[in-house]
């Protein structure tokens, strides 16, 4: 799997920042309307002593037959058009008409009728379809007609005795303004009472006004037709139906209680809506230019959490539309309600005063937004975060998968198909992870470069190392073939038994460094006095050599170091030995210890020699020598195993020009680290 996959797959674990922001979104979501239902309970008993003690005194309404007074938002008039009336703009089966009997047929004359008010007065729309009007013949008052005819009865008094019925009628003997004639003071004209008559051709259609009654009050109302194919069709009788309509005290003492995003609604035993308070959002919806691209996102985010929120809530109770009369249906347990608008709302209900009903609702949107808003907002950034580094990490993972296949290319050019460097890997510029693989790429081609190098010229030094004793010992049995004298004879063997002790020198000294790193795996480690071992080696070098000054300068005792003692005796054997052959004779050798809190410092001066000048010289390397002539078969292998013993300590060496005591030398250095075990 490629990087920028790895990378990718990576980046969506970050997705688990919305999901885990879900997650609480709808456990908030379940705590919140548990904590909101217990809330509403409160608030709705609070609401029904409320509604109990504003309607106290007020009789309920039980029965299901009534004239049903709706609230008009806007001024009316009686002109006998229906266009200023509540719900006009409905369709004709969703208006709120009422009918004095079931339907029995197409063809048989009905009677249904409106009813509402501004506040002030009280407003009747009479419509009387399938039955042409008759006109009042004032000529013939016996003649059949039409009228309509209004029963009021006040409510009744603190005896809970009602009022005396008063009796209205109204006729026409021709479309226009009709007045009401009072019954009860012998059929005189009530100007209170007017309105507008029409004529519709299949029918007629009246509008009246009338002072509004007060609330308790009943009212009849009935169309009759006299003669012998006379009819009458309305509700009437002893007492005339209940005048029901919505108390405008009520409704304003419960609008005081309301939170935003609640609605109120108080009903009669008989379902009829009595009251209805809401308190809206207060925060209206911006425009939707004005929003930033980061508050659209917000918003979006939002409608998202409303719309995931739902999906996981229980499956809301359908609720009947609000209108003049609410069946009576249970609300379930978690008190969740679907209205006709699909709008989602959480409903308890409370008993109040005489059997009636009060149903407060909570907007779960209302909820939502005062729940979710900061936490949409949360979400948004989050996702645009997320998305901006998913973004960032593929871009950086391209550009990490551009610099290793870039490092490939390099690499894959610097040697061929036979593994022979052809370039090298440049130095990288940067320094993270990436740069130091490239720079250490450059470090071992460079290595390799010098190795093929050394290994070229090493060929041609062997060749010239061993031509010599090998052309020796050929001419040498080729004249003792042809020598007379045992002197003759003596001397080409001793030359031919030179030459090949000059090559057993050369390959003993080449296979001595391969032994060495061998041994290391068999060597064991023991913790030794360093000081005084080379004090020992260095006096019996002094003996071995009177030709020298050798002298050892530090410490007697108290150099532990952790190693092999034998192995320390031969790296000091080589660096006295190469000492030796560069110091001319009553030349010091010096050799030096000094202890550091991590590491001890050995080192070796010698006098009468210089190291080359100029950079590239490593006289640690392999086959590196500084002498003259190596007709004693010396191939520089000598500081070779000085390295490789320093290295098996975990030491480092270095060699420099040095000055002490007035004359020039070569001070060779080996730092040794102090280590326990």
């Amino acid at each position: 799997m490629s990087l920028k996959r790895q990378l990718f797959l990576a980046s969506l674990l970050m997705l688990l920042i919305p999901w885990a922001g879900l997650t609480f979104v709808l456990e908030l979501d379940s705590a919140l309307r548990q904590q909101a239902l217990e809330q509403l309970e409160e608030r709705g008993e609070r609401m029904a002593r409320l509604a109990g003690d504003v309607l106290l005194g007020q009789p309920p309404v039980r029965q299901e037959r009534v004239v049903y007074v709706r609230q008009s938002s806007q001024p009316m008039q009686p002109d006998g058009y229906a266009s200023d009336w509540p719900g006009f703009d409905e369709p004709e089966t969703e208006q709120p008409w009422q009918t004095a009997q079931p339907k029995t047929g197409d063809h048989q004359p009905s009677l249904r009728w409106q009813a509402a008010t501004d506040g002030q007065d009280l407003f009747l729309m009479v419509q009387m379809r399938r039955q042409p009007l008759r006109f009042y013949n004032p000529a013939n008052p016996d003649q059949p007609h039409d009228r309509f005819e209004l029963t009021l009865q006040p409510p009744a008094n603190q005896l809970a005795q009602p009022g005396p019925e008063h009796r209205w009628f109204v006729r026409t003997s021709a479309p226009g303004e009709v007045r009401a004639i009072d019954d009860n003071r012998q059929q005189t004209p009530d100007y209170r009472i007017h309105g507008h008559w029409r004529d519709t051709g299949s029918g007629w259609q009246l509008e009246l006004k009338l002072p509004l009654p007060p609330q308790g009050s009943r009212l009849g109302l009935r169309a009759v037709r006299t003669g012998a194919d006379g009819y009458s069709l309305g509700i009437a009788g002893a007492p005339p139906p209940p005048l029901v309509r919505r108390h405008g005290n009520l409704e304003r003492a419960l609008t005081q209680e309301l939170a935003p995003g609640q609605k109120v609604v108080v009903t009669e035993p008989a379902g009829w809506v009595v009251g209805v308070a809401e308190h809206p959002d207060d925060q209206p919806a911006p425009d939707f230019d004005s929003l930033s691209p980061l508050e659209i996102l917000e918003r979006t985010v939002l409608n998202g959490l409303r719309w995931l929120i739902r999906l996981y809530q229980p499956e809301p109770a359908r609720t009947t539309a609000l209108g003049d009369r609410l069946a009576a249906e249970a609300l379930p347990d978690h008190g969740l309600v679907r209205h006709p608008d699909g709008s989602i709302w959480l409903a308890t209900e409370h008993a109040v005063f005489a059997d009636r009903t009060l149903r407060l609702e909570q907007s779960l949107d209302q909820l939502l937004t005062v729940s979710g808003s900061a936490l949409g907002s949360v979400l948004a950034r989050s996702l645009v975060i997320i998305l901006a580094l998913m973004l960032v990490l593929l871009g950086y993972a391209s550009w990490l998968s551009w610099r290793i296949a870039r490092l490939q290319r390099m690499v894959g050019q610097s040697v061929d198909a036979d593994g022979r460097l052809q370039g090298t890997v440049p130095p990288a510029r940067s320094q993270d992870e990436l740069g130091q693989l490239q720079q250490h790429f450059h470090q071992m081609v460079e290595r390799l470069q010098s190795y093929n190098h050394y290994l070229e010229s090493f060929s041609r030094r062997l060749s010239h190392e061993l031509k010599t004793p090998v052309a020796v010992v050929r001419s040498s049995l080729e004249n003792l073939s042809h020598s007379t004298s045992d002197e003759e004879r003596q001397t080409y063997l001793d030359r031919a038994a030179t030459a090949a002790e000059r090559l057993r020198r050369i390959l003993h000294s080449m296979s001595e460094a391969a032994r060495l790193e061998q041994s290391f795996d068999q060597t064991d480690s023991e913790r030794f006095d360093l000081a005084e071992v080379l004090r020992q080696a260095t006096g019996a070098y002094q003996q071995l050599d009177p030709e020298h000054i050798i002298r050892y300068t530090g410490p007697d005792r108290g150099c532990m170091v952790v190693g092999s003692p034998e192995m320390l005796v031969q790296m000091l054997d080589k660096l006295v030995d190469n000492a030796r052959d560069f110091t001319p004779p009553g030349g010091l050798i010096d050799v030096g210890l000094s202890s550091e809190a991590t590491a001890h410092r050995v080192t070796v001066f010698n006098e009468g020699s210089r190291l080359p000048e100029g950079p590239g010289v490593d006289v640690f390397a392999p086959f590196v020598s500084g002498r003259q002539s190596t007709s004693d078969g010396h191939l520089g292998q000598g500081l070779v195993i000085v390295k490789l013993i320093a290295d098996f300590h975990g030491g480092s060496v270095s060699a420099t020009n040095d000055h002490r005591q007035g004359v020039d030398g070569v001070c060779m250095r080996v730092v040794i680290p102090n280590r326990s075990t």
